[in-house]
């Protein structure tokens, strides 16, 4: 796993094979908190379910990790008890409309720890403050992942990220309080 790219707002990383996918996503998942959303953009095959197994074992599940393409949602509880709710919208015929009429609105952003796949689909029913992840196939195995935070408690996640990735000799850089010298 490499870190290509880290803004105040965004984090960019590329993976190489699955269990690279899965451990960054587990990575994240360590930090997310209730209420948190992150929603994926990324073609087929480009390592959305990868990503969300990574953030469900973050969270300590450990059942197996499904996407939802047919059933629209799973719901998984961790040891702790955070809920993550994994979304899948790749089928519904018009995401924003039956997204209202099924309630995703009420759910993201609620008590919950929420991954969305195909979040662009319905992207009016996202909460103002989430994370927004770019997937990209680079190759057969490698992936590039682009974490914008969208609001501030979003890119407080992102920074954290940043700083679970960086080398111990440079996780002080990512330090949300500003040193003094």
């Amino acid at each position: 796993m490499k870190v290509e790219r880290v803004t105040r707002d965004t984090l960019t990383v590329v993976t190489e094979g699955e269990e690279e996918t899965r451990e960054l996503g587990a990575r994240l998942g360590a930090l997310l908190r209730p209420g948190d959303v992150v929603a994926l953009h990324g073609n087929l095959g480009a390592g959305k379910t990868r990503l969300i197994q990574g953030i469900a074992r973050g969270m300590g599940i450990e059942r197996p990790v499904t996407s939802p393409t047919f059933i629209l949602m799973n719901v998984y509880t961790g040891p702790d008890g955070r809920t993550l709710c994994h979304v899948d919208t790749y089928r519904l015929h018009d995401p924003v409309e039956e997204g209202y009429e099924l309630g995703l609105d009420q759910w993201l952003g609620g008590e919950d720890v929420c991954v969305v796949e195909w979040a662009e689909r319905i992207r009016p029913l996202l909460p103002k403050d989430h994370i927004w992840v770019e997937i990209v196939i680079l190759g057969e195995n490698t992936r590039r992942f682009t974490f914008h935070g969208r609001g501030e408690r979003a890119r407080a996640r992102v920074r954290a990220l940043a700083r679970a990735l960086a080398p111990p000799e440079a996780r002080a850089d990512f330090s949300p309080v500003p040193r003094r010298i």
